[in-house]
């Protein structure tokens, strides 16, 4: 349902006749938007955000003013968000949809059905299903145990630990179907270690039965902390697009997926690996025009001073193996200069002067494939030279930039046997070596977000871990007075 427009066509209420007092059809309205904002908290909302407590008696005052201030913040949030996005991280930069106050009353004045309009604000698509998740874990809260698994060092399968009984008993708290002790109960073994690498998958971890800190962490996950994951994943989805079109590529940072929807079908989908917790993905909005083949890869400053420069300090001629060379000109290709003349020592890391860059090829960190897009972070989508991180659960390794598992299939997927694009003359192109731009067919929009809370296809919640931080943050945000 449109944001502001009526189910059907209506006349709109004169000018002077209140909205919310004063007829049957003001009343009838105003108990729908009393008891909207009483279920406020089925979105993650907070109905004291809205003036709950004080709505009845503005009903009987014929307090015209608290019932639309009530409503405006209501609806305007549970549509849109409650919060500006773009002010929560620094790396996030979105177009949030908006809607205005005149619009909102206006829409409210002219609905046939006040209740069924507001109720089609939200969100479609999985918001719905998260919803139910969330009421769900609300509903478990008081009854679910939970038992902390201890810090400590890695636990490898074999190993004997006074950890190892906690470990059973937090995986059963979690639902697994964990297998009884064996004659040493401290000992990991197989059966268990087994359990632990379902776990881990569940959850985007490296499968390999090791209890360190990325699984102990994700193991000690409270249900409060769940709780406040899918609140975040609600208020996210209110700041998308209502429609996100009918060809784009949705790209989620938070379970390391990418899915390109063509004609309002899937027709692509792929591993990625984004950003560090230290270097993370941002979440943008942004088109795909074309793509290049063999770039070259500029170094930034930042990891030019922040890694390249220690290794330059220990060997001035370290990088030239692997396809760099350094200039001394951000704009001259002439500029090229011998590291072995440069006292590397005396060098700034936080302002490096020089350029950094490493010629296409198979060790090229962009691969063979670079897909670039306008945004304000200098990040793009590229081919890899590290294929085999793909088999990693985390794949958060990259400096931002999304890295794509099979990029020859997907551009195939997005020409869909348009003129303009032959796989295997591309791949001959690569294979030569030769620089090449390929424009698409048509843009392909682009999402960039962070979902760590998805629906699995049989319907059941799939949680990741809040590796960037982000979901506290929003949370947090949420919470702050808004005016």
């Amino acid at each position: 349902m449109a944001l502001v427009t009526p189910v059907v066509e209506a006349a709109p209420a004169l000018a002077d006749e209140p909205l919310w007092t004063g007829s049957r059809a003001a009343e009838t309205r105003a108990a729908a938007l009393v008891a909207a904002i009483h279920a406020a908290g089925d979105h993650g909302l907070n109905p004291d955000w809205y003036g709950a407590n004080v709505l009845a008696k503005a009903i009987a005052d014929g307090d015209e003013k608290t019932l639309s201030d009530a409503f405006v913040g209501y609806a305007s949030e549970v549509s849109t968000g409650r919060v500006n996005a773009n002010r929560v991280d620094k790396e996030i930069d979105i177009r949030q949809r908006k809607v205005s106050r005149t619009d909102l009353l206006k829409a409210a004045a002219e609905a046939p059905d006040f209740a069924a309009w507001l109720a089609g604000l939200p969100p479609k698509g999985d918001y719905p299903a998260l919803q139910k998740v969330l009421a769900e874990l609300r509903a478990k809260r008081s009854t679910e145990a939970y038992t902390p698994l201890p810090n400590g060092a890695w636990l490898k399968p074999a190993m004997i630990d006074p950890r190892v009984p906690i470990l059973r008993t937090r995986l059963a708290e979690l639902g697994f179907v964990v297998p009884p002790a064996g004659a040493v109960a401290e000992l990991y073994d197989d059966p268990l270690v087994a359990v632990v690498k379902a776990y881990q998958e569940t959850k985007g971890l490296t499968v390999d039965g090791v209890i360190g800190q990325n699984t102990t962490r994700s193991l000690n996950t409270s249900i409060d902390d769940r709780i406040q994951q899918v609140i975040a994943n609600l208020e996210r989805r209110r700041w998308l697009p209502e429609d996100l079109g009918s060809r784009y590529v949705f790209v989620n940072t938070g379970d390391y997926s990418m899915v390109f929807v063509d004609g309002g079908q899937k027709v692509f989908e792929s591993l990625v690996i984004v950003g560090t917790p230290k270097n993370p993905t941002p979440e943008i909005q942004s088109v795909m025009r074309g793509f290049q083949t063999n770039p070259h890869w500029t170094v930034p400053q930042s990891i030019s001073g922040e890694e390249y420069l220690p290794m330059l300090r220990r060997d001035p001629y370290a990088l030239q193996s692997n396809g760099f060379r350094i200039f001394g000109s951000w704009s001259d290709n002439d500029s090229e200069i011998d590291p072995g003349t440069v006292d590397w020592s005396s060098v700034n890391p936080k302002a490096f002067p020089f350029r950094i860059r490493q010629e296409p090829g198979a060790g090229n960190a962009l691969g063979y494939i670079f897909f670039p897009f306008q945004n304000n972070y200098g990040i793009y989508m590229h081919d890899t030279a590290t294929r085999w991180l793909f088999t990693e659960g985390s794949r958060n390794f990259s400096h931002g930039c999304i890295r794509l598992q099979n990029p020859l299939d997907f551009v195939q997927k997005v020409f869909s046997g348009k003129a303009g694009f032959d796989k295997g003359k591309v791949q001959q192109v690569i294979s030569s070596g030769q620089q090449a731009h390929y424009s698409f067919p048509e843009p392909v929009t682009l999402h960039v977000t962070y979902r760590t809370v998805t629906m699995g296809l049989d319907g059941t919640p799939v949680f990741r871990d809040d590796v960037y931080g982000r979901d506290k943050r929003v949370v947090a945000a949420m919470a702050r007075p808004r005016s």
